[in-house]
């Protein structure tokens, strides 16, 4: 049993003023494993006075001085991998095959930031005036539970190259990774009150730090609902606010996709980070003249991923963060059964495979739904787990109107054996970001949604842009 009862305020290790106790859990046995001692609003608030007195130096340091700083932040971050790797297994369920992965982002952006920042023009002319990129001030960081080391690391790089000085509300579903990338950033010593990590519940730290007068700029990343309650509490001191909410992305399968390739692909898309990401391609979209071919290669794809023991190299498939999460996986589930889709593999209840000591994890069989039509409740709302719906399409005119009817806008993908008619079919999504037959990820391409999807962009130029405001200065002379 582990537990962390010291938040981070000014360069400083601190018993927090919040006396709340929060289980963490495993979430593949459902056992208790470790207890964090919860912040308050008092907390929020010291963590936002220490970066505010942090700001004026730090504000004023050399681009030279930032790219040191985030290098030595990566090569920190980086030495506590196998560390890291292990807390992502343990308190989050991760499967060991994209938990290394996690770990390794978390130091990657870092150093990916140092490279953006190598580049950037702060001061640039516009016809007689020079404008001048500022740092924005204080900035809220509020990350979630399914990438939380990789959001905190990412959100602060973004900050820091800025300029800014930082407050992190970490989940508090995510106590150990938060710990261990505490203690890195703490090593690769910052100056203090530069950042500050104070692990708490949204509706007292996340209310504070979206309230607060001396937060200039809020970067959140959670549900659009969360987002827009902190839209409408900064609107009082007009903050600055990034939203990176929900998605229901589309994968548009085109009639001349090789689907031997294609299907598994979509599958995969589907099941990222065993369906609790925002950028999972939960909606199908399919050739009605080869729907009969799709049908039986996506069951068979399906029914070929192992959910389970997150620490099997073979499992695809962790369990879900938290019984909650669990029960509205079912409930989903239940939804799209009685809407009347067609279930094609997977359904309620745990994996037949489970070993016994798992038996009281939470685990979701990989779901497939056939026949499904866009305006049900499982393509129209998020679900955050492995729950994939298969819609039929007409033509490619149909398919496009289909994957533009959502509420959302934050990722989709194309799949087709010809690149010019793919690109073609992207360049009509309406989505922050298309992958045309990949899943890769592009770090320093700007990340963000459309529509409900959220406000602003993470990530590279656009990412360091975020926390900064221009500034013109005019009268002098041009050199």
């Amino acid at each position: 049993m582990r537990n962390i009862d010291h938040i981070y305020i000014d360069g400083t290790f601190v018993v927090p003023h919040g006396e709340e106790l929060f289980d963490l859990h495993n979430p593949a046995t459902a056992a208790v494993i470790g207890r964090v001692r919860l912040a308050d609003a008092e907390d929020a608030r010291r963590a936002i006075a220490a970066a505010k007195r942090a700001f004026p130096a730090f504000s004023r340091t050399s681009a030279a001085e930032r790219i040191a700083l985030l290098r030595r932040m990566h090569q920190a971050v980086r030495a506590r991998g196998a560390e890291l790797t292990e807390a992502v297994i343990e308190e989050y369920g991760a499967p060991v095959s994209r938990a290394g992965w996690m770990a390794a982002h978390a130091a990657d952006v870092l150093l990916q930031m140092a490279e953006v920042l190598e580049e950037y023009p702060f001061r640039r002319r516009a016809g007689s005036a020079e404008v001048v990129m500022q740092p924005l001030g204080v900035a809220a960081l509020i990350t979630p539970w399914n990438s939380n080391a990789g959001f905190i690391c990412g959100k602060l790089a973004g900050a820091l190259a800025a300029g800014c000085t930082a407050v992190i509300k970490p989940s508090e579903m995510s106590a150990l990774q938060t710990r261990i990338v505490t203690e890195a950033l703490h090593e690769a010593g910052l100056p203090p009150g530069v950042f500050n990590i104070v692990t708490g519940r949204g509706e007292t730290v996340g209310a504070e730090l979206s309230t607060h007068p001396d937060v200039a700029k809020v970067s959140f990343t959670g549900s659009t609902a969360v987002g827009k309650t902190i839209l409408r509490a900064g609107a009082e001191t007009l903050k600055r606010v990034t939203l990176e909410l929900g998605g229901k992305s589309p994968v548009v399968l085109l009639d001349d996709a090789n689907l031997e390739q294609a299907v598994p692909l979509a599958v995969q898309a589907a099941f990222i980070n065993s369906g609790q990401a925002c950028i999972a391609g939960t909606r199908l979209l399919a050739p009605r003249s080869r729907l009969a071919e799709v049908e039986a290669l996506a069951r068979a794809e399906v029914e070929n991923t192992r959910a389970g023991d997150p620490r099997d190299s073979a499992t695809a498939v962790g369990p879900m963060v938290s019984r909650r999460q669990w029960e509205r996986v079912q409930r989903y589930i239940r939804i799209g059964i009685e809407e009347g889709a067609r279930l094609l593999a997977g359904g309620e209840g745990l994996p037949q495979s489970l070993p016994g000591g798992l038996s009281a994890g939470w685990f979701v069989r990989p779901t497939l739904f056939g026949e499904a039509r866009n305006d049900m409740t499982i393509a129209r709302e998020e679900i955050f787990g492995p729950v994939l719906s298969l819609i039929p399409y007409g033509d490619e005119e149909e398919a496009v109107a289909i994957a533009n009817d959502t509420p959302y806008g934050l990722q989709g993908y194309v799949l087709s054996s010809n690149q010019e008619r793919a690109a073609a079919v992207a360049s009509r999504i309406e989505a922050g970001r298309v992958l045309v037959n990949t899943l890769a990820h592009e770090p320093k391409a700007p990340f963000g949604g459309f529509k409900q999807s959220g406000i602003g962009r993470e990530y590279g130029a656009f990412g360091l842009e975020a926390f900064l405001e221009p500034k013109s200065v005019l009268g002098l002379h041009s050199t």
